[in-house]
């Protein structure tokens, strides 16, 4: 009798414990597993529409968009991912700490206005061969992005 009593609890264990794990596993369900998150830098000249850009991304109104002085932090969320962008302002005496942002970056943004006069591409072109020369971003992927193509002096892909 007591083999009995020890086999049919483990026998009532075993019952009661796997359809317990399978109805949580399909049935219940709980917080969603974390997505993961992504450090990036947006950076580009001023006025090239790196805050009108994420504010797209983010679902928000392109209604009162103004420069950013400095930078700001986003959360642009993805089904798969969360993508947190530190954005960096474009104006002359800000760029020259862009590099102090650089630290902990998995990927680059660059925006470049491909209507702009030859000297703020010039300038912009500059930027990026120093961006992507720079030790703590010369290894992460780039996305540049052409903006503002639907100007009339936008230049093509092969002109940028």
């Amino acid at each position: 009798k007591p083999k009995k009593v020890t086999s049919s609890f483990c026998f009532c264990f075993v019952c009661f414990a796997l359809p317990c794990q399978c109805f949580r596993a399909l049935c219940c369900k709980g917080p969603p597993p974390p997505r993961p998150e992504y450090d990036l830098v947006c950076i580009g000249l001023s006025g090239s529409g790196k805050t009108s850009l994420l504010s797209q991304l983010c679902s928000e109104s392109p209604e009162n968009i103004v420069s950013t002085t400095g930078f700001s932090i986003k959360a642009v969320p993805f089904q798969n991912a969360i993508l947190n962008v530190k954005e960096l302002g474009g104006a002359d005496n800000i760029r020259k700490y862009w590099s102090r942002y650089y630290q902990g970056s998995q990927g680059v943004i660059f925006v470049l206005d491909s209507a702009s006069s030859e000297d703020d591409l010039e300038t912009a072109r500059n930027e990026l061969h120093s961006a992507l020369q720079h030790p703590q971003l010369c290894t992460l992927p780039f996305l540049i992005l052409a903006n503002h193509q639907d100007k009339p002096a936008a230049r093509s892909v092969q002109e940028v």
